[in-house]
């Protein structure tokens, strides 16, 4: 199994400034990397809620939390559906959440469940494997014109419209099977010397479908204002994110309720050089936090 390195670890903690006997949410449990920092601060008073969508890493994520801690509840849902979890769990306020948004280290490690543009696997890209849409659908029977503007909208892909065309052309007569298939299409539609440095040419287009077919943007927006709506007053936020569309939303949000919170990161916190250096998927990171202050 792939190593998973929680980016910005020590940041996302510290914004969350996590207290002794709190209640806080890590909303996107993955491996359990954050959850066992929150576990060892909170002390046998305070609890942790922990939120996955994807039942394999569930698993794993328990067996090292059980190491840290007693207290604490797992549950197998979408944070898009923050709201009635919290209502679940029969506590009224909570003192934080954090959020580590985007695909793991783990997810993309395993090719069976087709995150991946550098390992052959089926066109799947569900955190939940139980849900309905794939990337399969989506790339074999969505039209033309929704994949261009699926990749432009969601993966800010230049090329989305040729590269949208491309596919439509390569499935004509048989189905595009699997990841690499899909990959060498995007990458002999864009012209090698337009590839970025340290970008994979279909890195865009395999982010669009990802988002898609997991409906991301929406359940991000849907979390935070659950959010708002559990956290204590003087109770803490905190957002890391790994395209700019989810730090869009995140500052859009902190800005449209500006009257309720009290923004900590004024510009996003980045990873400092030696953290991208020994985790290169943080080279994207943002953070964002704040306090929610009410009169």
């Amino acid at each position: 199994m792939a190593e998973h390195v929680p980016v910005l670890l020590n940041e996302a903690v510290e914004y969350l400034n996590v207290k002794p006997g709190g209640i806080y949410v890590d909303a996107t449990l993955g491996l359990g990397g954050y959850a066992k920092e929150i576990l060892k601060k909170i002390g046998p008073g305070g609890l942790l809620i922990g939120v996955d969508n994807d039942k394999e890493t569930i698993v794993l994520a328990e067996k090292e939390i059980q190491k840290t801690a007693e207290r604490y509840q797992v549950v197998n849902d979408n944070f898009g559906n923050l709201e009635e979890i919290l209502k679940n769990t029969g506590f009224p306020k909570i003192d934080g959440i954090v959020f580590d948004l985007g695909v793991s280290s783990y997810q993309l490690s395993k090719p069976e469940r087709g995150f991946s543009f550098n390992s052959k696997g089926p066109l799947d890209m569900r955190m939940n494997t139980i849900g309905h849409l794939t990337a399969f659908e989506v790339v074999n029977g969505y039209p033309q014109e929704k994949l261009t503007e699926i990749f432009k909208d969601y993966g800010e892909e230049r090329w989305a419209k040729k590269i949208a065309e491309n596919i439509a052309q390569a499935r004509q007569g048989k189905s595009i099977e699997d990841t690499l298939e899909l990959s060498e299409i995007i990458k002999s539609t864009i012209p090698r010397r337009f590839w970025e440095k340290h970008l994979h040419p279909a890195t865009r287009v395999f982010q669009a479908i990802r988002i898609e077919v997991n409906s991301e943007l929406e359940n991000l927006e849907k979390a935070l204002n659950a959010s708002l709506e559990y956290l204590k007053n003087g109770g803490r936020i905190v957002v890391v994110s790994f395209h700019s569309l989810e730090d869009r939303i995140v500052k859009r949000f902190f800005q449209e309720n500006s009257d309720k919170f009290e923004i900590l990161t004024k510009k996003p916190v980045l990873p400092a050089s030696g953290e991208i250096a020994i985790n290169p998927r943080a080279r994207s990171a943002k953070l964002r936090a704040a306090i929610l202050r009410l009169s």
